[in-house]
């Protein structure tokens, strides 16, 4: 399995970084007099949940979390609403999500055939309120790549951004 290429970390942090400086600015902006018009938001970026890897072989990668590195590591899920099958490997302050293509149509499929190796493939990041963060997303023009949250693998509502309007990152927002 490749590890995450310089350019996707790099990225990633980018993406954290700007997100993280607009919660700071819209939690800071409570503190302003009401009389200031000044946007407020209804909901709250939170922490980072987990970071996806696709997998070409997905018992290899578990086994190499698992039996190599001595993680805790879940059995597979398989999630057929997104097409992949799942294992989380847990981290202590996150998790890391080994995703493998279930079908075809799946996207991870898709993501497979360009890398080969398999690499990064999002990063997850939990708001408090992710009806009024799609809402918000759609009308600063950030595409969303559904209409509506699915049930993700946690069993909450997750929604994807589309990652060319997020500095190259797939986005993943899930309920916290």
């Amino acid at each position: 399995m490749a590890a995450p290429t310089g350019r996707a970390v790099a990225g990633a942090a980018r993406l954290l970084a700007g997100l993280q400086a607009t919660s700071f600015s819209i939690r800071t902006s409570a503190t302003i007099s009401s009389t200031e018009k000044v946007p407020h938001s209804l909901w709250k970026l939170g922490r980072l949940n987990h970071v996806a890897i696709a997998v070409p072989d997905l018992e290899k990668a578990r086994s190499l979390y698992k039996d190599v590195l001595g993680a805790q590591v879940s059995e597979t899920v398989p999630l057929p609403e997104h097409g992949v099958y799942t294992v989380f490997v847990e981290l202590g302050n996150t998790k890391l999500e080994l995703l493998h293509p279930l079908g075809e149509r799946s996207p991870i499929a898709g993501f497979l055939q360009k890398n080969k190796a398999g690499g990064m493939h999002h990063v997850c990041i939990e708001v408090d309120d992710i009806t009024a963060a799609v809402a918000e997303l759609k009308k600063r023009k950030i595409r969303i790549l559904s209409e509506e949250p699915k049930i993700g693998a946690h069993g909450k509502p997750v929604i994807f951004l589309h990652p060319k309007d997020c500095h190259g990152v797939l986005v993943e927002l899930e309920q916290a």
